[in-house]
């Protein structure tokens, strides 16, 4: 399936989210989704002996990401003044 299909198959109503799922939301790969799970920068849940990402975990992962880039660039700013 091509990347304008997987788009439109995208439920955006589902409130918890496979590991994979979550991965192809964040653009990223199936392992670096699972690395963020597992150190816990990505937000997770077990639900019997599945483990699901809540969807609203994704934009505040991404905020979360978005707000430490900007440290950092402020941060590299100010030491190269």
């Amino acid at each position: 399936m091509d990347t304008a299909h997987l788009a439109d198959s995208i439920d955006h109503t589902l409130a918890l989210l496979t590991v994979e799922e979550a991965a192809r939301r964040l653009r990223i790969g199936r392992t670096t989704c699972f690395a963020l799970v597992r150190s816990g920068e990505l937000e997770s849940i077990t639900v019997g002996h599945l483990r699901r990402v809540p969807a609203d975990a994704i934009p505040e992962f991404v905020t979360r990401l978005r707000k430490k880039q900007n440290r950092t660039a402020t941060v590299t700013i100010v030491q190269a003044a």
